[in-house]
């Protein structure tokens, strides 16, 4: 457990540091709500989604730094991003609403057309959430798994300038993730099961 927390302080220190060294003065703010899915990962990607019974929920709020723009001359941007959620959770065996803190790295690969842009990002860093999510308790209890507050986290989106299209300025971006928390096939804290998948609805703005 010791071990955990001064990876997690490491990586949070690196992330506030990285932060101070900005040479670009681009930041990014993003609003998120999010339901929790039956589905894997993969049948996610695949269009397969079912909410899980009973339902469970996200809320967030987030903000990113530009720590490179048109990597390699191509139009693919890097943010180093932290955010907070709030697990809303069902209301059963006394399960309470509890906060997530993420830090990560996400790449935008963006893509112009018709006066407008759309951005496909992946993100990958570390979640730590306050309390097990109900959805990873029930996975794991049902699949012999472990759970644990810290794990991988992922994320996989496509946004669209909204304010572009509408003609009222640019960069809000209206779009769509899937939020992933897993143990990477147990390589994070014994965790081979017990994961979670969200759908989420974001709204993300940069200055």
């Amino acid at each position: 457990m010791i071990k955990q927390k001064l990876i997690f302080l490491w990586i949070v220190s690196s992330f506030i540091y990285c932060l101070s060294l900005s040479a670009h003065e681009k930041y990014s703010l993003r609003l998120s709500m999010a339901q929790a899915s039956k589905n894997d990962f993969g049948e996610i990607l695949s269009g397969t989604t079912t909410p899980t019974t009973p339902k469970a929920y996200t809320i967030g709020v987030e903000g990113g730094w530009l720590w490179l723009e048109d990597s390699w001359n191509i139009p693919l941007d890097f943010y180093l991003k932290g955010g907070v959620n709030r697990f809303l959770e069902p209301d059963v065996a006394n399960h309470k609403d509890f906060f997530e803190f993420t830090f990560y790295i996400k790449a935008y690969y963006k893509v112009d057309f018709w006066s407008n842009q759309v951005r496909f990002g992946i993100g990958e860093g570390i979640s730590y959430a306050l309390d097990i999510p109900y959805v990873e308790y029930v996975e794991a209890l049902a699949e012999g798994g472990e759970n644990s507050k810290y794990l991988n986290y992922l994320e996989v989106s496509v946004d669209m300038d909204i304010a572009r299209l509408l003609r009222v300025g640019e960069e809000v971006y209206i779009g769509y993730a899937i939020k992933h928390r897993s143990g990477i096939y147990g390589l994070i804290n014994d965790v081979d099961k017990g994961g979670s998948n969200y759908n989420m609805i974001t709204l993300e703005t940069n200055f």
